[in-house]
């Protein structure tokens, strides 16, 4: 499998998830550019965490209009894998590729902390191995993390079960404290209607590996790897 992952200026976690792809999970991985207007031979496209174009106006507002992105809105439309992470996450919603927007943290701070997600799905390419129910210890890095989208459009979030991931606390339980940004419905990772464009705040990235604290992140990984060829098989 090979990971295209999208270098935009003021990328900052670009090296991690090659780091993640490549040396972890031994798949092939490569840059791709923001200024190159297509790209090949790429099975996921992700695009990482950061302050792409140092985030002036809004987070992600100038990054989607960078010319990879044309290739990428295309890449998802034929069913292609896209992650994006934290600031990846803000691209996508500014993009239009997932709905809603990432406002700043209900704290007015900026967190970098570990806390915890629930999967609430288990049938996505990105929770393929992770049980539907389990706890997930991540970091987060951000400003802007607060979910925000209007009533209607939460209501189809939930209807239609695009939300993967919400923050929790250790035991698993939603509520005011556990929630670290005050993302609507605690949302921190949802998915399009498709399955196969997903955002989400917390970082897999940066734990991947137990020399790190825990890999807790390597599940989500693993689990794209993993759909991918389920997917790769059923077509031979």
């Amino acid at each position: 499998m090979r990971f295209g992952i999208v270098v935009f200026p003021g990328s900052n976690c670009d090296h991690d998830v090659y780091h993640v792809a490549k040396h972890v999970l031994g798949q092939e991985a490569s840059f791709l550019w923001h200024k190159e207007t297509s790209f090949s031979g790429v099975d996921c496209v992700v695009l990482p965490g950061g302050f792409a174009h140092g985030d002036y106006l809004r987070c992600g507002a100038m990054a989607r209009f960078s010319p990879i992105m044309q290739a990428v809105e295309a890449f998802a439309g034929r069913g292609g894998l896209v992650l994006g992470i934290c600031n990846g996450f803000q691209i996508l919603t500014e993009s239009g590729l997932l709905p809603g927007a990432l406002i700043r943290n209900a704290s007015l701070q900026y967190i970098c902390r570990d806390l915890y997600v629930r999967v609430e799905r288990q049938d996505t390419p990105y929770t393929a191995r992770i049980k539907q129910g389990t706890v997930l210890k991540i970091p987060v890095g951000h400003g802007e993390g607060c979910y925000y989208a209007p009533e209607e459009v939460l209501r189809q979030l939930e209807e239609q079960k695009q939300v993967v991931f919400r923050y929790c606390d250790a035991a698993g339980q939603v509520n005011a404290e556990s929630n670290p940004n005050g993302s609507l419905r605690a949302i921190a990772g949802l998915c399009n209607e498709g399955g196969n464009v997903l955002g989400l705040m917390p970082h897999p990235d940066r734990c991947a590996e137990e020399v790190l604290g825990n890999a807790h992140g390597r599940r989500i990984f693993e689990s794209i790897v993993h759909a991918w060829q389920q997917a790769r098989r059923m077509r031979i």
